[in-house]
């Protein structure tokens, strides 16, 4: 599976990818969470300490120069399917059976730039959606920068994270229109820190029709294991049994 996780801030998307990852890797299939996020929260919410993260690739700036054939200043000329298969395995850390990746942002030019360091990411990203051996989690900002057309059958879901609220439900019906210019076919929404005691919601107005793949509960656990830095995945239920459901859904979800 490749797995894309979004939404806006603070809905909880990097705990989701975390949790995810650490369920696939449970069931002894390897897997690669992918930070895509600028905040790049993933290695801590999978339990890396923070000696040990891996450096953003965004930020090699040597790397890039070498692989893209960047040269400094602007209007220059650079290579747009630059060679990236030897990265994941260089610059990846393994805990827990996840191995983590670190995009980090592009600084330069703005969001989505036609620039050596974006052209890098996105070729990165393109070789993990591809490659057919490895279960993908890839853990995005508010957006669908890193991928492309020719990324987006690869992707066998991309699950947008919401929260109650009208500011995350607007967010997320933004994404869906993004989805929607370059063929996603496949949506889906977690509803994100839903009480304990209270029903899944529905996918209602501007979200009416995508599929609700399941929740993460408000569960104090994974509250406090936030608050001190531990890992999300502590695999009591609900945790586990929500995550499962969450992947199942993932699995019977059609093409749209």
């Amino acid at each position: 599976m490749k797995i894309a996780v979004t939404g806006k801030g603070g809905v909880g998307k990097t705990t989701l990818s975390a949790l995810l990852a650490r369920a696939i890797a449970e069931d002894g299939k390897p897997v690669i969470a992918i930070d895509a996020d600028p905040a790049a929260n993933l290695a801590s919410a999978l339990g890396l300490p923070v000696a040990e993260w891996p450096e953003a690739i965004s930020r090699m700036k040597r790397l890039i120069a070498e692989r893209t054939g960047a040269e400094e200043g602007y209007g220059k000329f650079f290579k747009l399917n630059p060679d990236v298969a030897d990265l994941p395995a260089k610059y990846s850390k393994t805990i827990h059976g996840v191995r983590v990746l670190v995009l980090g942002g592009v600084s330069t030019g703005g969001s989505g730039c036609l620039c050596p360091e974006n052209a890098l990411l996105q070729a990165l990203v393109t070789h993990m959606l591809l490659k057919p051996d490895e279960t993908v989690i890839l853990d995005m900002e508010a957006g669908i920068e890193h991928l492309g057309r020719g990324t987006a059958d690869a992707v066998s879901m991309m699950i947008i994270v919401v929260e109650p609220g009208a500011r995350s439900i607007q967010t997320a019906a933004t994404i869906r229109r993004l989805a929607a210019d370059i063929r996603i076919p496949r949506l889906g929404i977690v509803f994100s820190k839903v009480p304990l005691d209270a029903p899944t919601p529905k996918a209602t107005g501007a979200l009416e029709g995508l599929p609700v793949l399941g929740r993460i509960s408000l569960d104090p656990g994974l509250v406090q294991a936030e608050i001190e830095g531990k890992p999300a995945w502590t695999g009591r239920d609900p945790q586990r049994s929500e995550v499962q459901a969450i992947l199942s859904a993932v699995r019977a979800t059609p093409t749209s």
